[in-house]
């Protein structure tokens, strides 16, 4: 089974040349070291910023965000950009 972490970011328009920085920096030790890791996508829209994350499962998704690449190198990076909590999904693809 396949599936996608979605993670949605409100940063201003300034911030996001930063934020893409911190997206840049954590993109290969994500492929290289998270398991089932598989993608991982910057999107950026006018309202907002969005990562799309390739597993190879929905468990694999669910236990990147407790990972301490998320939570001490990925999340901290970007907290001085965010204007509200990111909006946080897990989808299984059909």
């Amino acid at each position: 089974m396949k599936a996608y972490l979605e993670i949605n970011l409100k940063i201003d328009a300034a911030d996001r040349p930063k934020a893409a920085e911190v997206y840049t920096r954590y993109k290969a030790p994500f492929l290289d070291t998270i398991k089932g890791a598989t993608s991982k996508e910057l999107l950026i829209r006018d309202e907002d910023v969005q990562v799309l994350h390739g597993f190879s499962s929905a468990a694999e998704a669910s236990a990147y965000l407790t990972s301490p690449l998320f939570g001490n190198d990925v999340v901290a990076g970007l907290k001085p950009f965010l204007k509200a909590d990111p909006d946080v999904r897990i989808y299984s693809v059909a």
